[in-house]
């Protein structure tokens, strides 16, 4: 079994992007047994029988470098964190967040993105400003892809090669977009890879879900697998409720 974590931010808000310090250990306990290989997001794909997870952050936000990869980086964990261009050294608060309960937090700047990747940290690109891709001109969708990578190479001095999108939200032209521009892309459709997924439409599981005591440590088990199919049904029904 082989799957994409995502995280946003380590705090005890309780909201929908949040998992705590106290659960956030106990991840990273977990992933440094040894139980399952974790590998850079660059390697997630392949044999799907072979066990192996990604670790993925979103958005940049500060309590990263002070809360999780102190923790990733002394017990040997490869991350990749998704950076907002546009929005280094600012908040989180992008035009077209819905969700009142995500907690107003302070986004990293870029000296401290570059002492993060000279620790062995990869950086993404998540667009210049976070928008919904699918709403947005050709015009700009081409600033918000391109332009993140342009940002990226020219304040690091490395070119990214992976994208998250914004909210997770998608059309045609923007994974066409990203994939000329990137080697692989992580959406946030909930699900385990399969063998067979398109490198530019990567799925991933939110850390959200497996916050209780015991649920990634049942990694690899029947009973995993099942809540991410019961997770999954009830995600893609709620979509299809609001729309």
């Amino acid at each position: 079994m082989r799957a994409i974590l995502t995280y946003h931010s380590i705090d005890d808000s309780g909201s929908p992007i949040s998992i705590d310090a106290a659960a956030f250990q106990r991840h990273v306990d977990f992933l440094a047994s040894g139980k399952v290989r974790v590998v850079p997001l660059a390697e997630i794909q392949g044999d799907a029988t072979d066990s192996a997870v990604a670790i993925t952050f979103d958005d940049g936000l500060v309590n990263f470098a002070s809360e999780a990869w102190p923790r990733l980086r002394d017990r040997g964990l490869p991350a990749t964190l998704f950076v907002v261009t546009g929005q280094v050294g600012k908040h989180n608060d992008w035009q077209g967040q819905r969700d009142s309960r995500v907690p107003h937090v302070k986004l990293l700047a870029w000296d401290e993105l570059g002492a993060l990747a000279a620790e062995g940290l990869e950086l993404g690109a998540h667009s210049r400003t976070h928008p919904h891709l699918e709403q947005i001109s050709d015009q700009r969708l081409v600033d918000e892809i391109e332009g993140s990578a342009e940002d990226l190479q020219r304040r690091t001095g490395k070119r990214p090669h992976s994208f998250c999108y914004p909210y997770g939200t998608l059309d045609e032209r923007s994974v066409a977009r990203v994939a000329a521009t990137y080697r692989r892309a992580c959406t946030t459709e909930l699900a385990i890879l399969d063998g067979r997924d398109s490198a530019h439409r990567l799925p991933r599981l939110d850390a959200f879900y497996l916050r209780g005591a015991g649920r990634l440590e049942a990694w690899g088990e029947l009973s995993f697998r099942v809540r991410i199919q019961v997770l999954r049904a009830a995600r893609n029904l709620r979509a299809r409720l609001r729309k």
